[in-house]
This record gives C-alpha cells, structure tokens and sequence, in this order.
C-alpha cells in the first residue's frame, strides 16, 4: 500500500504523519488490484468502503438495460469514489464502478467511524466533506457539458473547463475517444466527425487525447 500518497490525500488534511498508520488500521484499509475492464462495484449493491486510487484509473458510469453507457466520471489516481454510498451504507449504488485500465484500490471502512474519538472523527468527517463538495461540483458541471443540443457545443463545454482547470489553452483529457463520447452522450462517429470538422475550422488542434484550442478563430454566440 502506497502510503506516502495516502498520506498527500484530502482526507489526511491537517492530520500527523504519525497518527496516519494508527487511522488506516481503524478503518480497515486494505488494498486491491484490478485488471483493465475489471468490474469494481455493479448497481445495486451497498458499500460501506471509501474508495481510493493508488494507481490507475477507474471510471463511473451508467449502463442501462438496453444496453447504453454514459460515463459520468472518471477517477484517476489520487482522487476517491463511492465516499456518498460510503457515508449512507444502506443506499443502493445506482452506478457500475469500473477499472478503466490496470489500477489499485484502497478502500477505507467508514462503518469503522465510530471507533474513533471524537475530535479525529471530527477533523476526518471536515475532509470527507471537503471530498464529496467537490464531488458533486465536478458532477454538476457535466450537465454544463452535455446541455447543448449541438455536438460541437458540448464538446466547447468540455474542452473550455478543462482548459480553465488546466490553466491552459493546450492540454490532455483524462479521455480516449469513446470514453469522451460516453461522457458526452454522442455515438463516436459523430463526435469523430465534429472534431474533425471543427479542427478544419480552425477552431482546434487535437491529437489522440491532446487538444489545443486556437482562440483567435472562436466563434462569438
């Protein structure tokens, strides 16, 4: 278990590096490993677990009866999931939970929360806070994504916060080209055709998962 990123995490803000060890034994951290593909958690279950990503990635995503995929999230390394389904327990998951390639999970039993005493429980309880805020920002800015009707609207949604979060003009997504399409809620082919449309406009430049936007060539709406 890779402690020295747990202990970089949100949730051990403002914690010692001492008390850490003593924490992850209350609550039960343990470690696994999954392959590429691998399912993590399926709808309908309940977890009690706090999950964290040591290595790799993991995406959230819901898959219907008819077989449609939409990719609400996608979780890299460093970041946690399930902390909402973790805190309730007894709600059933209404996502499936995937390894979105070779990845490691910590996961952290909050059912344990109550073996501890009140002023660390207190301060553990601040950070997950912190956790799921952000969260449910991250989340509510998806519907920012996938609002406009337009294919080429959505994906300017997309790529603008990313930019704003990335503090540049030319970055990499954490996507490949179906995973965006998934998170976008367009078939790929569509979304294969817009961007190169919108690279023959001049608006963008993209390579695999690299996208640099020319933002003197932006349209004005």
């Amino acid at each position: 278990m890779d402690i020295a990123i747990l202990r970089s995490s949100i949730l051990f803000k403002n914690f010692d590096e001492t008390e850490i060890p003593g924490l992850l034994k209350t609550l039960n951290a343990y470690e696994k490993k999954y392959q590429k593909d691998a399912v993590i958690f399926s709808s309908g279950e309940t977890t009690d677990k706090l999950c964290f990503v040591t290595n790799g990635s993991v995406t959230i995503e819901s898959n219907d009866i008819w077989g449609n995929r939409t990719i609400l999230n996608l979780v890299s390394k460093g970041q946690f999931f399930a902390e909402s389904y973790a805190l309730l327990q007894n709600e059933p998951m209404f996502v499936d939970v995937y390894a979105a390639e070779d990845c490691s999970i910590v996961f952290l039993s909050l059912k344990s929360l109550s073996n501890l005493n009140d002023t660390i429980r207190a301060r553990l309880l601040a950070n997950l806070l912190t956790i799921t805020t952000r969260k449910n920002l991250h989340l509510s800015s998806r519907s920012f994504h996938t609002a406009p009707r337009q294919v080429r609207r959505r994906i300017m949604a997309y790529l603008d916060t990313v930019s704003v979060q990335k503090n540049s003009h030319e970055f990499d997504i954490p996507f490949n080209r179906q995973q965006l399409a998934d998170y976008l809620n367009v078939e790929r082919s569509v979304l294969s055709a817009e961007l190169g449309k919108m690279q023959k406009d001049g608006l963008i430049q993209c390579r695999k998962n690299h996208f640099k936007i020319n933002t003197g060539n932006l349209p004005v709406y």
